[in-house]
């Protein structure tokens, strides 16, 4: 399993927010392209960008998305307010792996399986969980289709994976939901990446073992709980 460090991008700066909530930084750096240089100098093998402000209706980074899918040497995968087909277009010509799509596919699965038919293991479907629902539109809102309902919904879709951030635990440095996890992953007909409150190594050979592919990290990483960089096979797990 991949650890993935988080580049949050907001207001120019690289932050990280508490439960996704603005005016909750628990980090804030500025330049993004220095800070994903820096993991990447560190061994990171792949990144997560994530631009805050296009989520909440503001501007875009694509910008930065761009300098750091060109200069960084190593594949990213963005996610954030990507709402069209032009949207994915956009991030794909911009140099990134792969695109993070949310709120829509999940109110909308036709519209989902019609991007990730014409982009075929491009698209990776956050499903965001929250008191074990789907949570939307930022994590404040419930999705009105259960989890299971979704998992058949995608059952026969083409996603490169699927991305669960457990809302419940996500930025509070106090260690993953081992039974949500668990859970999520043995149900999800694709291939698994998890996120919210991987802390330790303990955590991440946790999720390794029960299946899931990477492990996308922020506060950890930020602060030194967590350091991928000194271990003896820098930022992977094995199972």
């Amino acid at each position: 399993m991949i650890i993935i460090p988080a580049v949050d991008m907001m207001d120019r700066k690289v932050v990280q927010l508490v439960g996704g909530k603005p005016g909750s930084e628990r980090i804030v750096l500025p330049d993004p392209p220095s800070v994903a240089k820096m993991w990447v100098e560190r061994g990171a093998k792949y990144l997560h960008l994530v631009d805050l402000d296009r989520a909440f209706g503001r501007d875009s980074n694509i910008d930065y998305i761009r300098k750091i899918a060109g200069e960084s040497g190593v594949p990213v995968q963005v996610g954030g307010g990507i709402r069209s087909s032009e949207d994915i277009e956009e991030l794909l010509s911009a140099g990134a792996d792969r695109v993070i799509v949310g709120t829509r596919a999940v109110k909308e699965p036709e519209w989902l399986a019609d991007v990730a038919g014409s982009f075929p293991g491009k698209i990776i479907l956050a499903m965001d969980t929250a008191g074990g629902r789907i949570v939307v539109k930022g994590w404040q809102e419930a999705a009105d289709i259960t989890l299971d309902g979704m998992f058949r919904i995608i059952d026969d879709v083409p996603l490169a994976a699927v991305l669960n951030t457990n809302v419940d635990v996500e930025g509070q440095g106090k260690g993953i939901d081992e039974k949500a996890a668990k859970d999520f992953i043995e149900r999800c007909p694709h291939q698994v990446m998890a996120s919210g409150g991987v802390t330790t190594l303990k955590d991440a050979e946790i999720l390794a073992e029960a299946g899931a592919v990477g492990a996308v990290v922020g506060i950890s990483v930020y602060t030194g709980t967590l350091e991928p960089w000194k271990w003896r096979t820098p930022w992977f797990v094995k199972r």
